[in-house]
This record gives structure tokens, C-alpha cells and sequence, in this order.
């Protein structure tokens, strides 16, 4: 019912999707995973045409992915590295006929950036550096970390063509290079839209 009203561009709120989702994950959801407004505003930036294929880095519970999936034509992938998550957001997108979602149990830097148009990031680094916003203690998480991932991402996304697309909610501007340029900000700054321009 979920994604039928999603599909119908029905509001629905954050409680009801996630709902979808074990009492462990709802408990954290308002904190770790994207509100239903901004991923559908993300997701209609992120994807001009049919068939874009979309990269969510640190997909968690693929909220974002599923959201996405639902209400444009793209393909969305989410990485992410906590195995468990990653099973549930297939099991769920499986339960649902999400068929343009699929989620990848990896660490970010093993992910080349060059196979994707577009690429979603809700500061999923930030764990690394806040012992009051982790998920859990499942994978190990230090400073080291949060430098070598942002490091890596500014990397990649310099690397790739004219034209890409960047949207980033509740994240600082350092990990965004200079090669992009800002085209839209909402929900009061928090969501910004960027284009690689050079």
C-alpha cells in the first residue's frame, strides 16, 4: 500500500513507511535514515531521464533506494557496509516489486563512482566520528576512517564527467569538490542539489 501511494504521488509520512520496518530499525529511523520528502525530492533531481542509474553511499535500510525506486524511472543502488542491513532492504524491496533497486554489501572505496550518473549521501561518514549516532558497534569506526572516506569520495567524484549529479542532505560542503556547482538548495539548506560543471 506504501508504494502504491508513493507511485501515485500520494503523501504518506515517516511513520507509516516505516512501518515496513522491524521496532529495532523504527526506533533509529528519524535519526539515520532520509525523511520520505526529501528522498523524493533527491530522487526527481537525481534522475532527468529513464533509466539513470543513481548510487546511494551508505544506504542503511534502503529507505532512500526505495523511496527513489517508487517515484521515478531511475535505477538505485545502495552500498552499503553492514551485512545485515543490506539484507534487509532486499528482502524489503523484494516484498514490495521494487525491481529498479538493488543493494551491494561493501566498503564505499571498493565502488567505482563511474558506473553511476548520480549519487545520493546523508553524511553516513559521520558515525565515525560521533559515538551518539551509531547504528550499532557492529563494524569498527574511528576518525582514520571518516578522513580516508571523505578523502576517497571528493576523489571520486572529481573523476567523473561533466554533467553528474550530487545531492546531499544534512552534509557538510567539504566532501562536495569544487568541480560541482550548487544548482538548488531546500528544505532550508539542508538538501542541496549540485552538477559537475568542469
Amino acid at each position: 500500500m506504501i508504494f502504491q501511494l508513493l507511485r501515485l504521488s500520494i503523501e504518506i509520512t515517516d511513520r507509516d513507511f516505516d512501518a515496513i520496518y522491524p521496532e529495532t530499525i523504527q526506533r533509529i529511523a528519524s535519526r539515520h535514515w532520509s525523511p520520505v520528502t526529501i528522498s523524493k525530492s533527491a530522487s526527481a533531481f537525481l534522475v532527468p531521464r529513464a533509466g539513470a542509474r543513481v548510487l546511494d553511499i551508505g544506504s542503511g535500510a534502503g529507505k532512500f533506494c526505495m523511496v527513489g525506486a517508487a517515484t521515478t524511472r531511475g535505477h538505485f543502488t545502495g552500498v552499503e557496509h553492514r551485512l545485515r542491513l543490506v539484507e534487509l532492504a532486499t528482502n524489503l524491496s523484494s516484498r514490495y516489486d521494487l525491481q529498479n533497486v538493488n543493494y551491494i554489501h561493501a566498503n564505499i572505496t571498493s565502488i567505482d563512482f563511474r558506473d553511476y550518473d548520480a549519487f545520493y549521501f546523508f553524511n553516513s561518514f559521520y558515525e565515525n566520528i560521533s559515538v551518539h549516532h551509531r547504528i550499532d558497534d557492529s563494524v569498527t569506526m574511528d576518525v582514520q576512517t571518516y578522513e580516508e572516506h571523505s578523502m576517497d569520495m571528493v576523489q571520486q567524484l572529481s573523476r567523473l564527467p561533466l554533467g553528474a549529479r550530487l545531492a546531499t542532505y544534512s552534509s557538510p560542503q567539504t566532501v562536495v569538490p569544487g568541480t560541482f556547482r550548487l544548482v538548488d538548495s531546500l528544505f532550508y539548506g539542508s538538501l542541496n542539489l549540485w552538477e559537475k560543471v568542469f
